[in-house]
Order: structure tokens, then C-alpha cells, then sequence
């Protein structure tokens, strides 16, 4: 397609190269690459389990971070709450169902939500806001509650009226209840990073978030920061990020052709969470741990997020270590026969590559010279979420890789035996190693396969989108890092998706 000279302008204004624009378009009318599954990753082959007697020399490993102020946690943010509340959204003829007080002999699944909703609103960690929000407003909770007024009781949680929580990112909400006032994922993720880092340390933390929130992260920071700096006795150093305009993407219409506004200027939409490896490539950090914002518990229950936290960092860091001698040993005597076996024993032991291609000392440290990650999995129990597979790249090698069902052919039987056959899922708990050998920084963007988009269908006033999303973060955008796998346990993992999971036990103070 030849773009306007409008066209070009918007572009440029965004810095978005038209070829780059060219090749959005390009992916969208000829649709994503799937990826080619070689078998499952399971325990012993491509999932490491750490072994106890391992532990103490892990956390040892750990704590020598800690102490170097090495240590950063980088959180995806942004994200909206209002699929957390589709279970409240049901037809008139369901709320009504609802208003009976005695027990429903056929009840859907609605019903039963809602019903659950009125029963157990007081657990909710919300309830407190939301029933001054409606005192305010000259209206009483609980005379709601007995008229089983469920259209009421959810405008005043949902929209401006009252809480607006379907306008918020999830990290604002209130999920845990706490002696010192109801704790959102935001304050939660504050409260786990200063009991990571131990007491009288700075606590450094990164949030993504979108640029509308932005002033009430900011906000909620102020108004909590010397509670909990008292708290658990520490320094807290919290910067932020929004999603760069120069990600953003392209979508096609029902006709095939580029998606315009009413003034026939191009309309971009963010390329999903593939675009924040520019966020975490901005970041001046060296040990990175990332973890989604709803994967959060109260202090209670927070012992296995900590203890898996400290086993997969000092993992990371003594892979690394090996990682940069061997490093630093190429370069200095390339030509040793001895130096290149041990590289090469790294690289086929420690990481599980085929090192039949790498010949040559220069080769070999190319392959070798790149970030490193450590990612969490979590036993496959039916939660949504990609999972760790052996994936054959377009150059024939065989690598882990973090893969999301959206990138795999269903209809290839043999495709989909191996998805159904997969044990384990990503909970999106990752420690990162971002600075090579000599300290600097990796430039994470070299590191991205640039074409493993995932194209997906999307309505928008009423008509039907093809839409493009970049790499995502921890699937395309790292898949030349070096990976690895380590299990960890279900109570490592704790996320909120809808409103009811904030009634799981690990949820409840």
C-alpha cells in the first residue's frame, strides 16, 4: 500500500517508519507465522526442579544482590479492570432471578454469581468504599443488600457515580483487607518488594502504566509511601512508564484496508504488552524481576512469593556468573581449546542447546553473549496462560520458549497433541539477568523475533477489526534470550481475574 503524505506525517509525528508501517499491514492481510512446537517442556527435560540441599547456596546467592542494591522489580501495570467485573454484567432477567430470597432450584452460572456477589460482599476488601461512596450519595448498603438491589449495589461499584472500578487499571483496586486500610496490587507489590529486599534497604521498583492513570499511581504512592516506608523500614525508590506512541499499530478494517477515523487519518492502537521490552530496555537495571499486578497476597500469605523470588534470583545469578567467566575467558584467549569446551559444556550442560552449529570462537560468544531469564512454572491446573515448550525456530534449532496458545495451529493434529499434552504454565514470574559480562547493558532489542505477531479480531463501534499485537514480552520480544524453567508451587501463584477470586483464601487476610 502507498501511504498519503498525511499518512506519512501522522507516522513521523509518532516515530513509526512507514516500512515498519508497510510491514504491520503486510502480517495483518497475510496473517501471523504460527509456531512450530517440537514437544512439551516437563520436568527433566527443558523444567528444572531445585533440589533442597540447594537452597541455602541459592539464597546465599541472593542475598549477595541484595546487598550490591542490584535488584530491581518491573510490573506491567496498565491494565484494565473491566474484565475482572464481567461476571457482575448479566441480562435484567437475571438480576431479577436474583432478588428471591430462597435457593434457586435450576440456577446458570449467572445467577449463581450474582447470588454469591450479595452473599459474600462484606468479604470483599472494597466494601467499606463502597459503602461510604453510596452514603454519600444519600443511599444505604445495606438496605440494598435486603432489597437484593443488585442493579444499584453494581453502578455504585462500577461507574462514576460511585467507585468507577470498570474505569481503572486493576492495580488501584482494593483487594486485601489490612490493619492499616484496604491494600490495592499496587501497595501490595510495594509491600512484597521492601520484604524481598529486608529491612533498611532501597527498594526499587518500575510500574508500566497508562498514561491517563499515571497521577493516581502517583497518588496512591504519596498518600502510602511513609506508612510503609515505616512499615518494613526501608527507602523506596518508584519510577514509571507509559507505553511509547512508536509501538503502537496498525488495524484493517471489514474491507482489508487500514482502519481511519472520520477525518481519514490513520487510527494506531497500542501493540499490546510486546512493546513494553522498550520500557524494560530503558530501565538502568542489571537484576530484573517481573511479575504481573494481579499476582499479589496479602503479608499473611506472602512467605511463597518471597521464597520463590529468592530461589530463582540466586539461580539466575549463579548461571550468570558462570556465564560472564566464560565470557570474559573468550575474549581474553579465544583460541584456547580448553576455554571453548567449557563454553560449549555451558552452553549443551547448563542450558540444554544443541551446540553441533557453534564451530568457531566467534560463534560460539555470539550465542553465548545474550540476557538471561529464569522463569517460573507452575503445575498445569486449568488456569489461562502460556505455557513452556521446545520450539523449532526458521533456523532449525531447537529452544525454550514461552509460547501462548493464540500462536499455535489447533487444526495441525500433531500441533495440538502437543499443546494438550503440556504439564505446566506460565504464572508470569521471571527474574531477568539484562547486563553482560563487562556490566553494560544488553540492548534487548536485538533479542526480539520480530515476527512472532499475534493477530487477533476485535470490535469497535459495532464493526468487526483485524488487529496486530507486537511479540509479546516474555514470548517473541525474549526469544533470543537464554531461558530457563524452574517449578515452582500452586500457593506461588495467586491471581485475580475476576471478582471472586478475591474470596479465595490466599486473598482473604
Amino acid at each position: 500500500m502507498n501511504f498519503t503524505a498525511e499518512d506519512l506525517q501522522q507516522l513521523e509525528a509518532l516515530e513509526i517508519k512507514s516500512s515498519k508501517a508497510g510491514r504491520q499491514l503486510a502480517w495483518l492481510r497475510s496473517g501471523q507465522l504460527d509456531i512450530k512446537l517440537e514437544r512439551c517442556c516437563t520436568v527433566d527435560d527443558g523444567i528444572t526442579q531445585l533440589q533442597p540441599e540447594s537452597h541455602a547456596y541459592l539464597y546465599k546467592a541472593f542475598d549477595s544482590v541484595i546487598a550490591a542494591g542490584r535488584l530491581r522489580r518491573f510490573v506491567p501495570a496498565s491494565g484494565a479492570a473491566s474484565r475482572m467485573f464481567s461476571p457482575l454484567h448479566a441480562e435484567r432477567a437475571v438480576f431479577d432471578a436474583c432478588r428471591a430470597v430462597e435457593p434457586l432450584t435450576e440456577a446458570s452460572q449467572a445467577e449463581l454469581n450474582l447470588r454469591r456477589f450479595l452473599d459474600e460482599i462484606e468479604a470483599f476488601a472494597f466494601y467499606p468504599d463502597l459503602n461510604n461512596a453510596m452514603a454519600e450519595d444519600g443511599q444505604d448498603l445495606q438496605q440494598a443488600l435486603t432489597d437484593r438491589d443488585l442493579p444499584l449495589i453494581i453502578r455504585y461499584l462500577l461507574e462514576p457515580c460511585g467507585l468507577s472500578y470498570s474505569r481503572l487499571p486493576k492495580g488501584l483496586l482494593a483487594f486485601h483487607a489490612a490493619v492499616d486500610g484496604a491494600r490495592t496490587p499496587f501497595i501490595e507489590h510495594l509491600a512484597e518488594a521492601a520484604l524481598l529486599n529486608g529491612l533498611d534497604g532501597v527498594v526499587r521498583l518500575h510500574f508500566t502504566v497508562s498514561a491517563e492513570h499515571l497521577e493516581l499511581f502517583k497518588a496512591q504512592f504519596a498518600a502510602w509511601q511513609e506508612t510503609l516506608a515505616a512499615a518494613y523500614g526501608c527507602h523506596f525508590e518508584v519510577s514509571y512508564s507509559t507505553q511509547k506512541a512508536s509501538t503502537d499499530t496498525l488495524a484493517l478494517d471489514a474491507k482489508d484496508q487500514p482502519l481511519r477515523d472520520s477525518e481519514d487519518r490513520l487510527v494506531l492502537r497500542p501493540g499490546g504488552h510486546g512493546a513494553l521490552i522498550k520500557n524494560l530496555n530503558d530501565l538502568s537495571g542489571d537484576i530484573v524481576l517481573i511479575r504481573n499486578i494481579d499476582n499479589v497476597v496479602p503479608d499473611v500469605h506472602k512467605e511463597a512469593n518471597l521464597t520463590w523470588a529468592k530461589l530463582l534470583t540466586g539461580y539466575l545469578v549463579t548461571l550468570q556468573e558462570e556465564q560472564h567467566a566464560l565470557l570474559k575467558a573468550l575474549h581474553d584467549h579465544p583460541e584456547d581449546p580448553m576455554t571453548r569446551e567449557l563454553a560449549v559444556c555451558f552452553l549443551g550442560d547448563r542450558l540444554q542447546l544443541d551446540v553441533s552449529l557453534y564451530d568457531d570462537s566467534q560463534t560460539l560468544r555470539d550465542k553465548l553473549d545474550r540476557p538471561i531469564r529464569v522463569c517460573g512454572m507452575v503445575p498445569n491446573s486449568g488456569e489461562p496462560g502460556g505455557g513452556p515448550f521446545w520450539v523449532r525456530g526458521s533456523d532449525g534449532r531447537v529452544t525454550r520458549q514461552i509460547v501462548e496458545g493464540a500462536q499455535i495451529d489447533k487444526s495441525d493434529p500433531e500441533q495440538a497433541k502437543i499443546l494438550a499434552g503440556s504439564t505446566h504454565f506460565n504464572p508470569v514470574d521471571m527474574v531477568c539477568g539484562v547486563s553482560d559480562w563487562r556490566g553494560r547493558p544488553y540492548d534487548l532489542n536485538r533479542f526480539v523475533d520480530e515476527d512472532a505477531v499475534i493477530i487477533t479480531s476485535k470490535r469497535m463501534e459495532g464493526q468487526e477489526l483485524k488487529v496486530l499485537e507486537l511479540p509479546g514480552l516474555w514470548n517473541g520480544a525474549m526469544a533470543g534470550w537464554h531461558t530457563l524453567f524452574v517449578e515452582i508451587p500452586p500457593e506461588a501463584f495467586n491471581p485475580v481475574k475476576t471478582v471472586f477470586d478475591l474470596l479465595r483464601p490466599a486473598h482473604q487476610a
